[in-house]
């Protein structure tokens, strides 16, 4: 499994795939500056991926994302991986995903 996704691939799994599963891993200040989200994503701290990590099912494809695809959702990521969760990030985050002219949602 490659470790990035584009927004445009994740979009067209949104829209065929109904066990993707799609996680806001923003920190809280940037939700709180930003209230917007991708449709049917779930949002959780990043800072205490540690504690939901193995709350995730392990057979089921996750993708993560964060403001711009950088550090937080690299580092989630990792995380994942390591508790050995099918998981991938945006590539770009919620910016790209906007650029691309994809919808979003209030939180």
């Amino acid at each position: 499994m490659e470790r990035t996704i584009k927004p445009q691939d994740l979009k067209e799994q949104l829209s065929s795939r109904t066990d993707l599963m799609l996680l806001d891993v923003r920190r809280t200040s940037d939700v709180a500056s930003d209230a917007s989200s991708i449709p049917g994503a779930v949002w959780r701290d990043p800072e205490k991926v540690g504690d939901w990590a193995g709350e995730l099912p392990k057979d089921r494809p996750l993708v993560v994302y964060c403001v711009r695809g950088g550090s937080v959702s690299n580092a989630v990521l990792d995380t994942l991986k390591e508790k050995g969760v099918a998981a991938q990030y945006l590539e770009g985050g919620l910016a790209a995903w906007k650029a691309a002219g994809n919808k979003t949602e209030k939180r």
